[in-house]
């Protein structure tokens, strides 16, 4: 998929898709922002800022990066992964700031258990 593709994707998750069935599905975030976040945050195995330079972060993100956030978005879509905790996780990152490797190695490890 081109890097084009991947963003149109990524949008068409965050803003329409997810957003649609958050509220059926009993979703704790329903706003195209937070769904960017959490897939981003996930994708990043941390908070996207310290990853992805430039705002917005979908627009700056590295083709993987971002490929990663769409391969995720489509999972959650499915049933296949979770969002609670993946936003959990995220919100996590956010409360540790800027956390010791230690501590975000074992953020990613617990994350990529919930995957």
């Amino acid at each position: 998929m081109s890097r084009a593709a991947l963003e149109a994707r990524c949008l068409d998750l965050t803003r329409l898709a997810l957003p649609a069935v958050a509220a059926a599905r009993g979703w704790p975030i329903r706003a195209d922002h937070c769904f960017q976040r959490v897939l981003l945050d996930a994708a990043c195995c941390g908070v996207w800022y310290d990853r992805i330079a430039g705002r917005p972060a979908y627009a700056h993100a590295p083709a993987p990066l971002l490929a990663e956030a769409v391969r995720l978005g489509e999972a959650v879509l499915a049933g296949a992964v979770a969002l609670a905790p993946l936003n959990r996780q995220s919100l996590a990152w956010r409360r540790v700031g800027r956390a010791s490797l230690s501590q975000q190695s074992a953020s990613s490890e617990a994350l990529h258990r919930l995957l």
